[in-house]
């Protein structure tokens, strides 16, 4: 077969396009997810928003359970409402409901607060005192109440004593939770001295005074004792002359 190049009346094939040279943009690579920023796993970090919200939930209820202290907490609030219980079929002091409310309303409160990691985000607050001290007169306030509730009694029924067994058992257990709380301050040392003033720095040495035209410091004139010697001698002369013409 002939080449068709050769055959005459037919135009040359045209020379194929060349490709545009790679510009800057053909470089680029397709947009890649952005890596979240590696965060320490026993510190909050930089963490901002949602993502610090999510690992202080996480670590707080991780040590509020491994602590034992939301067992302790749970344990008292069960006797608390069992007491309440027990008591529903007798005829009770209103001091002792009331106390029996107030404590559960505050144990809680505690445990909403361990829970959703709200003490995380009001660090103004030593929660770990406030905790140890609400332990104290919790304990405190409900062996005062098992006193009463038996001495209040002259006839005691079966419900009756057992309520009051649950009211010391969540006692006991409050006193428990304050042995815990302990933990918090093992290997802290008070800080001493912490109301005295800092010590006063040392006081700078004077800049050296600028010289005058004639060399001399500016500002303090120099000291005259031979003008002072002559002006004492001239008065001792006159004194020396006015006594010899008086005589």
């Amino acid at each position: 077969m002939a080449d068709k190049k050769g055959k005459p009346g037919e135009p040359a094939a045209a020379p194929a396009p060349e490709a545009p040279p790679p510009g800057p943009d053909a470089a680029k690579k397709p947009d890649e997810p952005k890596k979240k920023s590696e965060q320490p796993k026993d510190e909050v970090g930089t963490r901002k928003g949602c993502r610090r919200y999510k690992w202080e939930f996480k670590d707080s209820n991780r040590e509020f359970w491994s602590l034992g202290h939301a067992e302790v907490k749970l344990i008292s609030l069960a006797c608390l409402t069992g007491s309440l219980i027990m008591f529903t079929g007798t005829t009770v002091h209103p001091i002792l409901t009331l106390i029996i409310t107030m404590e559960m309303s505050i144990f809680i409160f505690f445990i909403i607060i361990y829970t959703f990691a709200i003490q995380r985000y009001l660090p103004f607050i030593l929660w770990p005192i406030s905790d140890l001290l609400n332990d104290l007169f919790a304990c405190g306030f409900l062996v005062g109440a098992a006193i009463f509730a038996i001495r209040s009694r002259q006839t005691v029924p079966l419900n009756y004593v057992a309520a009051v067994a649950f009211i010391c058992v969540a006692a006991l257990f409050a006193l428990v939770d304050v042995c815990l709380q302990r933990k918090h301050f093992k290997g802290k040392k008070v800080k001493r001295n912490v109301l005295v003033p800092p010590p006063k720095e040392a006081e700078k040495p004077k800049p050296p005074e600028k010289a005058g035209e004639g060399g001399k410091p500016e500002g303090k004139k120099p000291k005259e004792p031979k003008a002072k010697a002559d002006t004492k001698g001239k008065a001792d002369a006159d004194k020396g002359k006015a006594k010899g013409g008086k005589k």
